[in-house]
């Protein structure tokens, strides 16, 4: 399966992978097809230096793609959706087994005490589907995984599969690197197109490797990537309103041609947060900004 969608594609053809595979603080996986419609009809190498959950890159099936993450865990859940996905899917049966046969929780727990001893790919995976609320928080002072058991039972391995299948087909033609955002970025070349969706400004004190990134290093990586002819988007705090503070910044004058709302409905976070309150005052609206 080579969708390629972007050689002469129909933009009422964009569908997202029917499922998440991997739960994600941020994920684009419900507006992924809005987000791809607004990227240029033609590119010749597709970049995506802030990888997540890789909602986008799957939604495009990219004929030449580079994924980046600086968090060796979340590089090494793709690297092997990409080389090995039967290990992928090896990697999360045994764990959900683990699950269902002894007490979930107790489970869990084992589980997570494992990465926090080794931080690794495949105790990663189970962990990021069985947390709570799908909110993958991570102690700033030294990166332990502090997210309890989620209420709700983690997929089975079956429909597990189909998803590894299907993403599998669609980021076959990707190559992924460990690598800082500004180094992968300095690769792009002209006709290059490349989608940034960076830590947000609410989420970075629990991203694991967050806490340093600096929105205006990533400006200049953008303005760099400008003049050379690669075309840039990028996903950003829009009108997120925690509270009745509402996140504000800058923008670099002529950065970017056009600027375009995505609702992304009610904080993934928040609800994390605010279990049993009103989220009513929580709605995020992502700004999408083009520099073509």
């Amino acid at each position: 399966m080579q969708l390629a969608i972007f050689k002469n594609y129909d933009q009422a053809s964009i569908q997202p992978p029917k499922g998440q595979l991997l739960k994600w603080i941020g994920n684009k996986q419900r507006f992924a097809a809005q987000i791809a419609a607004e990227f240029p009809r033609d590119f010749k190498r597709y970049f995506e230096p802030f990888i997540g959950s890789g909602a986008v890159m799957a939604t495009i099936a990219p004929e030449i793609g580079i994924a980046s993450d600086v968090f060796p865990p979340l590089v090494e859940i793709w690297e092997t959706l990409v080389r090995d996905p039967e290990t992928l899917k090896y990697w999360y049966a045994e764990r959900w087994q683990q699950s269902a046969k002894d007490d979930k929780v107790a489970a869990y727990e084992k589980i997570k005490a494992a990465y926090n001893a080794s931080p690794n790919g495949a105790d990663l995976l189970f962990l990021c589907r069985a947390c709570y609320g799908g909110v993958v928080r991570f102690r700033k002072s030294d990166g332990f995984m502090s997210t309890p058991c989620g209420i709700h039972d983690p997929i089975p391995p079956r429909k597990f599969n189909d998803r590894v299948d299907d993403w599998h087909a669609r980021v076959a033609h990707v190559e992924v690197r460990l690598a800082d955002y500004r180094e992968v970025m300095e690769d792009a070349q002209a006709g290059d197109l490349v989608y940034c969706d960076p830590p947000y400004s609410y989420t970075q004190t629990i991203l694991y490797g967050a806490q340093d990134f600096q929105l205006n290093d990533l400006f200049a990586a953008i303005e760099s990537c400008k003049s050379r002819g690669v075309s840039v988007a990028l996903s950003i705090d829009g009108t997120k309103k925690s509270g009745d503070l509402f996140c504000k910044f800058e923008l670099p004058d002529g950065l970017f041609e056009r600027e375009l709302d995505v609702h992304c409905g009610r904080s993934m976070l928040k609800r994390f947060q605010m279990e049993g309150q009103s989220l009513e005052a929580e709605e995020i609206t992502d700004r999408l900004l083009l520099t073509y």
